[in-house]
């Protein structure tokens, strides 16, 4: 919409934008401090994808459905640098997905799996192969 159309807008159009945004504003009356309730998430798949939805995370979290994997076998595997694969292992770690154990025998060794809430994810895997073969040309030659 342009400038002079929204000067030209029905006055009505802006009460009523002016009382949603006033209805969004409440004060605590247990605190007496102002509280302003931001817009809810449209859906819980943007949730999802906030903690599962970068490139990396999601091939990570792939290859780790084949099972328990050392750091460089994930770094081979994935083709992800070293910074960027210890970074990625980290946050999935902190949002539960993924499990590290080291094994301190000599040489020393790191290793990672996916939790329950990583492994829960195999079914949305398999759902974005199969519309990938349906729907994206490259699966299909």
């Amino acid at each position: 919409m342009s400038s002079p159309e929204l000067a030209d807008g029905d006055p009505a159009e802006a009460t009523d934008a002016t009382d949603a945004a006033e209805a969004t504003s409440a004060i605590d009356t247990a605190s007496g401090t102002d509280t302003v309730s931001g817009p809810e998430t449209p859906c819980p798949v943007v949730d999802s994808l906030e903690q599962i939805g970068s490139r990396w995370r999601l091939v990570v979290l792939h290859e780790l459905l084949n099972g328990e994997s050392r750091f460089n076998e994930l770094k081979r595997e994935t083709d992800a640098n070293a910074r960027t694969l210890s970074r990625v292992l980290d946050d999935l770690q902190e949002t539960g997905f993924v499990d590290r154990r080291l094994e301190e025998d000599s040489p020393v060794a790191t290793y990672y799996s996916l939790t329950p809430k990583g492994k829960s994810l195999a079914p949305v895997f398999e759902e974005i192969d199969d519309w990938a073969h349906e729907w994206l040309a490259e699966c299909n030659a």
